[in-house]
């Protein structure tokens, strides 16, 4: 398959599919031409990183999930452990997010929203500013 047939059956960007080749993820052939040839193989690595990568993982995180995918020997804990860590940053992010609507929540509710130049919302934003 040539990059735009992978790209397409990849539900990936050809640009992706490069840059995944530039860091190594996917190491497809060349043909006598010079031109990427994708076999099966890279089709099904490429699928695997979409959807890895639609889920949050990082790419060293991805780089690891492929090894332990291509090892038959792995151990599932390896692959739990990696995606626990994940988990757990993903837990943090809404909690901070979750702190995050409260705090313009919050600010939005004090503010009238009409003709008058004192706005809450400035104004907290101003404090905290000069908190940090």
């Amino acid at each position: 398959m040539n990059i735009g047939d992978v790209a397409a059956r990849a539900g990936l960007p050809a640009k992706t599919i490069r840059y995944y080749e530039e860091i190594n993820l996917v190491t497809p052939g060349r043909g006598a031409n010079g031109y990427r040839r994708f076999s099966e193989t890279d089709l099904h690595k490429l699928i695997f990183l979409r959807r890895a990568r639609s889920l949050g993982f990082a790419i060293e995180d991805c780089r690891e999930l492929l090894a332990l995918h291509d090892d038959r020997r792995r151990a599932s804990a390896d692959v739990k452990a990696i995606a626990e860590n994940h988990l757990a940053r993903i837990e943090e992010k809404l909690a901070e997010l979750e702190s995050m609507r409260a705090t313009l929540r919050g600010l939005v509710k004090e503010c009238a929203g009409d003709e008058r130049p004192d706005c809450p919302i400035l104004a907290g934003l101003a404090n905290a500013a000069a908190t940090a």
